[in-house]
């Protein structure tokens, strides 16, 4: 008859396989949380839930995961709740070949978590492709959200800007979707393109943004979420005509001024749409998250004690 010392081994050892999905490559030192997983009709979303009180939600874009937000989550889970999902098809989710992967559908499995999670008095953190994402659920559940906190991204119509109409044109082409599928080009290339200092992203770092997708059949959410940047342009417009629902809400701008891919201009549409916000700008790129965590976390603890 077994131990219960046995019988607890054999339990880890059962959950160490159920969590094989974060695989061998995954660095637990710089990522060193619990794995949860929520089922949905698509496919297994991944998600980390640290910490209690307050709820700290974190929302990645392309081609990140909750990875981006780590360095956060070790800060605050002493004090609040954090949560982080990976979209399916990214991070540690599953990744199947036939979900649409638009915005739409990242917000209506985001929805799915918070409504199964029961979060209420939610502090949204988003960025790139997770702010419409986040905020389309804001704005549908004003009264669910207490404060929201932007990374550079964007939340209206995009089919008239010249530079989403030229990533369009080549994600729809033979040659994006080989670049895309094939060569793993966008967070091989363009997430370090994306940073103004490379320094600041490290072969360790860099390591664990490429290795969630190990070949083409793993990379069509990189695709899909891709060619919604105009495809989806209809969707943003409905939620920046609806912003206003969040008018009283505190938003917190966190916003790098180098970054070549979300510019600067970007920041001024957000300036004269919000009328409850703080902005902190810094000489990064589009990933502020890894190029000035340090001050950027200072800026976010200052805030949150100001906005209780």
């Amino acid at each position: 008859m077994k131990t219960n010392r046995q019988i607890i081994t054999i339990l880890t050892l059962l959950i160490m396989a159920i969590n094989s999905n974060a695989q061998e490559w995954l660095d637990t030192a710089e990522y060193p949380f619990e794995h949860h997983f929520l089922q949905t009709k698509n496919g297994k979303l991944h998600y980390i839930d640290e910490g209690k009180g307050e709820v700290l939600l974190f929302i990645h874009g392309t081609p990140t995961w909750s990875f981006l937000y780590r360095n956060y989550i070790k800060a605050f889970s002493n004090q609040y709740r954090c949560i982080a999902l990976d979209h399916l098809g990214f991070g540690l989710s599953d990744k199947p070949i036939d979900f649409i992967g638009t915005p739409e559908a990242h917000a209506a499995n985001l929805e799915a978590l918070i409504d199964t999670l029961g979060l209420t008095n939610i502090t949204l953190v988003v960025h790139d492709f997770g702010g419409p994402i986040g905020l389309s659920y804001a704005i549908k559940h004003a009264s669910n959200i207490s404060r929201v906190v932007i990374f550079n991204t964007w939340l209206w119509g995009t089919k008239d800007d010249p530079d989403a109409q030229k990533i369009y044109r080549i994600l729809h082409s033979a040659l994006g979707n080989f670049l895309y599928l094939r060569t793993n080009l966008s967070p091989k290339i363009l997430l370090k393109k994306a940073f103004h200092d490379k320094k600041k992203l490290n072969r360790q770092v860099h390591r664990q943004y490429t290795k969630p997708f190990p070949n083409k059949t793993k990379r069509y959410g990189l695709l899909k979420i891709g060619q919604s940047l105009i495809g989806s342009s209809d969707w943003y417009q409905q939620q920046w005509e609806s912003i206003d629902t969040l008018k009283n809400i505190p938003f917190l701008i966190l916003w790098g001024e180098k970054d070549d891919f979300i510019k600067k201009t970007n920041l001024e549409k957000w300036k004269a749409k919000l009328t409850n916000e703080t902005i902190c700008v810094f000489p990064s790129g589009h990933f502020v998250q890894e190029e000035s965590f340090d001050e950027s976390l200072e800026r976010m603890k200052h805030w949150l004690n100001q906005n209780k």
